[in-house]
């Protein structure tokens, strides 16, 4: 594909929630309880409005969203289209065969309706966090010689070949009557094709082509060139779709990137975002894990403007769904209007049609 090509591809619109909350009054997430509970509820109102997914962080040691699977099932038994996902979960703290147990049942339980399960996971390596060697805590130490990223590897590695139905333990012959490797239960087919990758590179895209995951690409990108974020993100996309095609996989890969959006619609919203206009609408560049970083802006102010501008993002238009952050903490009420406007005013722009 020539190397300004932008792929024609059916755009979906989820949210992604990273599930913050504080004991505070002016939060409206003040506990885990309500984190956990108000995302069932804004995935259910999602649900109606036609968005396509909801997807939500996985963070550890802070006041933020940890445990995806019981939440993930729930959001499954309570909606019957959705996609259901995580964006990311760090694999530096599974257990991969309890993992594939948990994923399975997960996708199992959002197939109720019939058809084949909703789970899209995103894993990865893992980013900056509030615990020192957290993972270590869980009881997860790499190898002599081998570091955390390579530890998470092997175990994404292992975990896919679990949901695939790979024999993954040698069978108790007075139990099964051979040793014969046995496969996790339950399995769910179809789930292996919906396993993203989070990259933060070009260079994690290209691998992540080569194992055939889909590729998941977040606001940030742990490099800079100098040019904009978007570019430098559809840059990382069509290294990902060439790498994808020499790799001689058959189905076709998906792509996600993550954007704040926030249109400026009511009084309330610009007491909350229009002081932000300005400052965030434009990108940053850092320092993040020890290197540099490109961080992407954010789209704040009138739905036309922000439209006009999220239609001219090249990464966006050569992904297939666009995640966008909410503020979960405004609640659930808050947040449901949010992504009714950003479907009304932002989803024509990019060529979205409502899921229902």
């Amino acid at each position: 594909m020539p190397q300004d090509a932008v792929p024609v591809v059916k755009q979906r619109i989820g949210f992604l929630s990273f599930g913050h909350w504080h004991p505070s009054p002016q939060s409206s997430t003040r506990s885990g309880r309500d984190a956990l509970v108000q995302s069932i509820e804004l995935a259910v109102a999602a649900e109606e409005l036609g968005i396509d997914g909801a997807f939500f962080r996985v963070h550890h040691f802070a006041r933020q969203l940890a445990s995806p699977f019981p939440l993930l099932a729930a959001i499954g038994a309570r909606t019957s289209r959705i996609e259901i996902g995580t964006g990311v979960i760090d694999m530096r703290y599974e257990n991969p065969l309890y993992m594939a147990e948990d994923a399975a049942a997960a996708d199992l339980i959002s197939a109720h309706a019939g058809g084949e399960g909703r789970l899209q996971l995103g894993v990865s390596r893992g980013s900056p966090e509030p615990a020192q060697d957290g993972s270590h805590a869980f009881g997860f130490v790499p190898p002599e010689g081998e570091t955390d990223a390579d530890l998470a590897r092997q175990k994404t590695e292992l975990f896919r070949a679990a949901i695939t139905g790979a024999g993954v333990v040698a069978g108790n012959p007075q139990m099964t009557g051979s040793t014969a490797p046995l496969p996790i239960q339950p399995q769910s087919p179809g789930l292996v094709d919906r396993i993203w990758w989070g990259s933060g590179t070009r260079a994690t895209a290209e691998w992540t082509a080569e194992q055939g995951m889909n590729l998941m690409s977040s606001t940030l990108l742990t490099e800079d060139t100098g040019v904009p974020f978007d570019e430098l993100q559809y840059e990382q996309i069509q290294l990902y779709r060439d790498a994808w095609e020499a790799a001689g996989w058959e189905r076709t890969p998906r792509v996600s990137v993550s954007r704040s959006v926030i249109p400026l619609v009511t009084d309330e919203d610009r007491e909350y975002f229009g002081p932000r206009v300005g400052s965030d609408t434009r990108d940053q560049v850092g320092f993040l894990d020890g290197g540099l970083a490109r961080f992407g802006k954010s789209y704040i102010g009138e739905p036309d403007r922000i439209a006009e501008e999220l239609a001219n993002d090249k990464a966006v238009a050569a992904a297939d769904t666009l995640l966008v952050t909410v503020p979960n903490q405004l609640g659930v009420d808050y947040n449901a209007r949010l992504l009714a406007s950003i479907a009304e005013h932002v989803g024509p722009a990019i060529g979205w049609t409502p899921n229902r």
